[in-house]
């Protein structure tokens, strides 16, 4: 089961959207938002609607199937059946890391205008 919460500390109502119905959600210490008894299982989609506006999704979402501004789902994270327990990954040292936003990197936006300026880097 998924337990759902957002943090919006500015706002007076937050409702959870899910399935055509709307529930209320109560504030939490330090701007959070809680569902109290909502729960979902995987494959639910959902959002956040605001102080009565359309809903959002949720900005700490595993999965947004209809993109960024659709509807969040609901991921069961234990389902997936791990193989790789004795696999403890690369050394640090030596590692260099850099983190590119595909939509901004190249005037146009693309994975394969992104691969041409590799070498730049």
């Amino acid at each position: 089961m998924h337990r759902f919460a957002v943090w919006a500390p500015r706002a007076r109502v937050i409702d959870l959207v899910s399935d055509g119905r709307r529930l209320g959600m109560r504030p939490a210490d330090g701007g959070w938002w809680e569902s109290g008894d909502a729960a979902a299982d995987a494959g639910t989609r959902y959002g956040f609607s605001i102080e009565g506006g359309p809903p959002r999704p949720d900005p700490r979402s595993l999965s947004q199937p209809d993109g960024v501004l659709g509807l969040s789902e609901v991921v069961d994270q234990t389902a997936y059946p791990w193989r790789d327990a004795g696999w403890r990954g690369r050394p640090l040292a030596g590692l260099v890391l850099y983190e590119l936003h595909i939509g901004t990197f190249t005037a146009a936006g693309t994975f394969d205008s992104a691969i041409e300026r590799l070498p730049h880097l």
